[in-house]
């Protein structure tokens, strides 16, 4: 049995516990153990079922609707947000259904019974899953569970795909060798991807190294005719093909494919910020930033008081960054260096072991006061920028807030990063913070600014709450 057959095992059997323990959990707690009560309301005039035969009917068309929905396609396991979409639909399609059987044959089931499982299942199925996700997160990390994958291609883009698979290991493609148009030199290896010599031998290739998926990442030397005959040497249902574009950092949302005359033409729609979207981000910016800043206010106050007792100067740290549309604004946080920090960075710059050519970062920065090295290690200092997210200059989640200085350095494409609000956390901030390279920071910045959407903004709040349990980076 094949790991994605196998992994598609473990969840059919954690989905139908999930669900079993779920609506009879919701069956007990709503209607009790009493089966002369538990019974549904009549059926075309005759006597109700029990609900224990009803509650087994829906954890049947549930598991069905999962299935039907490809929940468990190895294409969206692992990462991404479709797999939860997929789950939310074939839940909602579900109880729809329900709702129209129960209307059109009369039978009135007991709402507090539907109105509980629908949610809590819905809720506890994503939970199993972000689990099995940790599950195989850790087994891609060894190199298992992962489609083993043949590069073809140019070398140019083979690298390019290489490094970027290699980036996000979670996703599950194992590179094991390339076939290149042509080799640099007589070197055997590109990046550490072995080297095979044309394009032409790519099924053998691929059963010496062990490939079950071809990725084209470039047809210019292929040509439609030969990828068509790689397609259809594969094995039926064991070996895959897969067709890497050369555009980067486009979400799934903003893709989509529509055959014209057997030609795929995939449309790539531009970013739109409608001023519709525009208000529903800032409502949630301000109800979320007050909330927040309500519960964080006794732990501000300590920190407050933490930083006017242990150094000299002032308790808040005032610094001007750039904001949307280019614009300047001051940027609150708690100070955690000493007061003359700007000052000793130059003679600093030999010294750095993190950030990269535009971020200046030291993993034992010594201007950093003690309580300002605590504050970091949690990101408490940034708390005092919830004032900047009330007052409109900043938001929850964007990117991250450049300094001036900055901003003189950047290449034009860069001040596309400019479209939306700098925010107190975001991609940059949740994807490896100051250990990332320059090129990487603003590719994930203008990443997040081209595919924004509120569920990638709730996916990034996640995350930054669990970094800031185990932090990998210091305060940006």
């Amino acid at each position: 049995m094949g790991w994605r057959r196998r992994y598609a095992m473990f969840l059919r059997w954690t989905d139908l516990g999930v669900l079993l323990a779920v609506v009879y959990g919701t069956q007990v707690f709503a209607l009790g153990l009493d089966e002369d009560v538990a019974r549904s309301s009549t059926w075309l005039g005759s006597g109700g079922w029990p609900y224990t035969i009803v509650s087994g009917i829906i954890v049947i068309a549930w598991m069905i609707a999962l299935a039907l929905n490809d929940t468990r396609s190895d294409r969206v396991i692992g990462v991404g947000a479709i797999e939860y979409k997929r789950i939310f639909d074939a839940s909602v399609m579900l109880f729809g259904i329900i709702a129209i059987i129960a209307f059109l044959t009369r039978v009135e089931l007991a709402r507090s019974y539907l109105l509980l499982a629908f949610p809590v299942g819905v809720a506890v199925l994503v939970l199993e899953r972000w689990l099995w996700r940790r599950w195989l997160g850790a087994k891609r990390s060894r190199g298992e569970y992962a489609a083993r994958v043949l590069l073809v291609g140019t070398g140019e883009s083979v690298e390019r795909t290489a490094r970027e698979l290699r980036r996000h290991v979670g996703a599950g493609y194992k590179v094991v060798g390339a076939c290149v148009s042509s080799r640099p030199g007589e070197s055997k290896s590109l990046d550490g991807v072995p080297l095979y010599d044309g394009l032409d031998d790519v099924v053998p290739t691929m059963a010496s190294v062990g490939a079950d998926t071809v990725v084209i990442t470039s047809a210019d030397r292929l040509g439609p005719t030969r990828v068509k005959d790689i397609s259809w040497a594969l094995e039926a249902g064991s070996q895959h093909l897969v067709l890497a574009p050369s555009i980067t950092d486009v979400a799934g949302p903003r893709i989509h494919t529509r055959p014209v005359s057997g030609l795929p033409l995939m449309h790539v729609e531009t970013p739109r910020f409608t001023p519709g979207q525009r208000f529903v981000k800032r409502m949630l910016d301000l109800c979320g930033s007050l909330l927040l800043a309500l519960l964080a206010l006794p732990v501000m106050l300590v920190l407050a008081l933490a930083v006017a007792t242990t150094s000299p100067g002032p308790v808040m740290y005032r610094q001007t960054r750039i904001g949307r549309h280019g614009r300047r604004f001051r940027m609150y946080k708690f100070r955690s260096m000493v007061v003359d920090a700007e000052k000793q960075v130059e003679s600093l710059l030999d010294m750095q072991d993190m950030g990269n050519a535009v971020l200046f970062k030291m993993k034992d920065d010594p201007r950093v006061t003690s309580v300002g090295r605590f504050m970091r290690r949690f990101s408490l200092d940034e708390l005092p920028q919830l004032f900047n997210v009330i007052g409109g200059s900043m938001s929850l989640v964007g990117p991250r807030p450049p300094l001036p200085t900055e901003v003189e350095q950047y290449a034009d494409h860069v001040h596309r990063r400019f479209l939306v609000k700098p925010g107190i956390t975001g991609l940059w901030q949740v994807s490896g913070r100051s250990s990332l390279s320059w090129d990487d920071t603003v590719r994930l910045d203008l990443a997040y600014v081209e595919n924004w959407s509120l569920m990638s903004d709730a996916v990034i709040m996640f995350k930054t709450a669990r970094a800031v349990i185990a932090p990998d980076g210091t305060s940006a």
